[in-house]
């Protein structure tokens, strides 16, 4: 009889652990749950894994800061370096899961599964969805169909590649999609069925390695829009941001005060990313942008945008250097 396969369960807080005052509340909730509780109020969890569990925070992922990322990153590399350890599960808050799956992906260097997965309702809802996703998540993470596919993320009976998964609806329990690639399988009463791969799994060629205590470059978001005013830029340059990513309109088009604000930024050594507030597609290369020093975010949106910028700064502030990484990564 094989062993269970040995899962480490990090816990960082987020919907999957909270409770609101009422059965049918879905919206108004905290935090009140560790992570060990959560695992066992899974049935039969044994039969899956041998799971062990840790909590490393405990908070709405809203409040998650670059620090914590890093510490975060580094604790799942100890575990997954363990040669008794198959593979991680991540418990997170939905709102900014997508951004910690793909900071994972580009600082972790492993061919064993590393899962996130979250709830979009409390535990103390009507149709709470936590229980399912956490025991699939542990499923996943225990697959031999999950080694290689780099970091993943698990819910609602889907799991996706974290490169391309985002957040796609405020309350459904459906919220995750990756719209151009869609999912890379599904988990169906017990069963992972995998439909395709990512064409290259980040994790196997993982080029980042921030150390704890080390602090992230500065990277500043700002949306674009009609009638867009020049001061957002100006504020981030003067605050002292290490880069900028708009959230343009349409393919990556700028506004004239956006424009402006770019080129500004650019003129003080502020290294500039096209991304678009659009939620598909790709942001395409164009021909303005190299004499204006700007980088095109190929299908990585804002939020993934500033992720990659973080870490690429922390390598060279060269734009052909930094475009090769947004087109490889």
């Amino acid at each position: 009889m094989r062993k269970p396969p040995h899962i480490f369960l990090l816990g960082t807080g987020g919907t999957i652990a909270s409770t609101a005052p009422g059965a049918a509340t879905l919206t108004d909730y905290s935090v009140t749950e560790g992570v060990a509780s959560l695992v066992s109020a899974i049935p039969e969890i044994d039969r899956i894994a041998r799971v062990e569990c840790r909590q490393i925070f405990d908070l709405d992922s809203i409040d998650i800061t670059n620090d914590m990322l890093i510490r975060l990153a580094s604790e799942v590399a100890v575990l997954l370096a363990d040669p008794t350890v198959d593979g991680i599960v991540v418990t997170h808050g939905t709102d900014t899961l997508e951004e910690t799956a793909y900071f994972l992906s580009l600082t972790l260097r492993s061919n064993k599964p590393v899962v996130l997965v979250g709830a979009m309702r409390p535990s103390s809802a009507l149709s709470q969805d936590g229980a399912l996703n956490l025991r699939n998540a542990i499923l996943l993470a225990s697959s031999r169909e999950a080694r290689g596919l780099g970091v993943l993320v698990a819910l609602n009976d889907r799991f996706f590649a974290a490169r391309f998964v985002s957040k796609m609806n405020t309350t459904r329990v459906d919220a995750f999609d990756a719209p151009d690639q869609g999912s890379l399988g599904l988990i169906a009463d017990g069963h992972i069925l995998l439909y395709q791969t990512p064409v290259s799994a980040v994790s196997k060629s993982a080029h980042f390695d921030p150390q704890p205590g080390a602090a992230l470059p500065l990277v500043d978001i700002i949306y674009d829009h009609q009638s867009a005013r020049l001061h957002a830029y100006l504020a981030s340059i003067e605050a002292g941001a290490n880069g900028i990513v708009v959230a343009a309109c349409g393919n990556g088009s700028l506004t004239p005060n956006a424009r402006e604000g770019l080129k500004r930024a650019v003129k003080c050594g502020v290294v500039c990313v096209r991304s678009s507030r659009v939620p598909a597609g790709v942001v395409t290369h164009s021909t303005r942008d190299e004499p204006a020093g700007l980088i095109a975010s190929n299908t990585l949106n804002p939020q993934k945008s500033r992720i990659l910028l973080m870490l690429a700064l922390t390598r060279t502030t060269d734009r052909s250097q930094i475009q090769g990484y947004f087109d490889r990564y």
